[in-house]
């Protein structure tokens, strides 16, 4: 399988390159033709802020599933997709200071640290702003083993950005709180008692 997905790589990232841009090319679509809600700066927010936090799972789900069922070939992957929930993520925070707060700065200043959800998000936002920057292959060979430490910091980001998106949310939190098992597991993911049951799990399952 990990043979497959190694020979199936280009095609792979096309699909995933396509994948990625569709939220952005039904918003802007939606935007010509006027097709969003009556709150329309509600609407892109939330339509740039949810595709950040699905591509961030994403990065965070590329090691234990490689370790799990020995996919080592997604590891090629996991740039294309830190990179994209770095884009819906400065797209979400431009959306944020931009439209709903025209550039102001005083008014930004005066009113966003006595919102606790938007504190979390911009946490969030500049834990991912490093990762972002040293996601380059000079930047691996520059920070050595240091690198890895660095980007640990996606886990951090994971966190803030589901307690964002949960305290962002008024009435129905069960998608939030969906995104939030999720990061859970990744995180359980870096325990040995759990990847240990993930093991003997898939033994059972494909000795079955």
């Amino acid at each position: 399988m990990d043979s497959v997905v190694s020979y199936m790589g280009k095609y792979i990232r096309i699909i995933l390159h396509i994948c990625a841009l569709l939220p952005l090319a039904m918003l802007f679509y939606d935007l010509g033709y006027e097709n969003l809600s009556v709150n329309p700066i509600q609407d892109i927010t939330i339509r740039t802020g949810k595709p950040a936090l699905v591509f961030l799972v994403l990065v965070l789900s590329i090691t234990p599933v490689r370790k799990w069922f020995g996919l080592h070939s997604l590891l090629q992957f996991r740039r294309i997709l830190g990179l994209y929930a770095f884009m819906y993520a400065s797209l979400h925070f431009l959306v944020f200071i931009g439209l709903d707060y025209g550039f102001d700065i005083e008014l930004l200043r005066s009113s966003v640290f006595k919102k606790p959800y938007v504190v979390l998000g911009l946490l969030a936002y500049l834990t991912l702003v490093p990762l972002a920057i040293t996601s380059t292959h000079g930047w691996i060979r520059r920070l050595g083993k240091y690198w890895k430490m660095l980007h640990k910091l996606v886990y951090l980001a994971g966190i803030l950005a589901v307690s964002h998106y949960i305290w962002a949310v008024k009435s129905d939190i069960r998608q939030p709180l969906m995104f939030a098992a999720v990061i859970c597991v990744m995180l359980l993911a870096r325990t040995r008692f759990f990847n240990r049951a993930i093991y003997l799990l898939r033994e059972r399952f494909f000795t079955s």
